[in-house]
């Protein structure tokens, strides 16, 4: 796992060697060259091992997850800011199936954090909404629910809204 800054290093020590390899008249080297440094820019804005956990979480696979998570040991040095919230808004959607206080923390760090996305945003938001429930926080709960509406502009998450509703009135 590299510091953040490390990979930046390194794309522009490659993108020295592309434009030596073009001074030389190597002009196909040069241009492949310059897409491994492309690379490295790319993982510096999305990290490598994050985009492999939300593979794995797409799959639904939540151990190789926490494996993929695993690998990067230090989040502040190796992570920009949005990567940690979305670092933590992972940790936060794997605890939520076994520890729920330990999930609403990364969760709220995740949001603290930022996400890019709105609709992780509402994501993490109803998720947060759903444990509130279960504590018995009628009221924070009912203002999660309205943030995550106003955040789901695409309607994914409505039928997951209507079921949190439904068992916000048994509270």
């Amino acid at each position: 796992m590299f510091h953040k800054n490390i990979k930046l290093i390194l794309a522009g020590l490659i993108t020295v060697w592309a434009v030596y390899q073009f001074s030389q008249g190597n002009i196909m080297n040069g241009i492949s060259v310059l897409l491994l440094a492309g690379l490295f820019v790319l993982f510096y804005f999305k990290n490598e091992f994050i985009l492999l956990a939300f593979l794995q979480l797409r799959k639904q696979n939540f151990p190789g997850t926490q494996k993929w998570l695993g690998y990067i040991k230090n989040p502040e040095a190796a992570l920009t800011i949005k990567q940690q919230g979305y670092f933590n808004y992972l940790h936060g959607i794997i605890l939520s199936q076994t520890n729920m206080t330990q999930a609403e923390k990364y969760l709220r760090k995740a949001i603290k954090l930022g996400l890019a996305m709105d609709h992780d945003l509402a994501m993490a938001k109803l998720q947060l909404a759903g444990i509130s429930m279960t504590k018995r926080r009628k009221r924070e709960a009912t203002n999660l629910m309205a943030e995550a509406k106003k955040l789901d502009k695409h309607g994914m998450l409505k039928e997951q809204m209507q079921m949190m509703k439904q068992q916000m009135k048994k509270i």
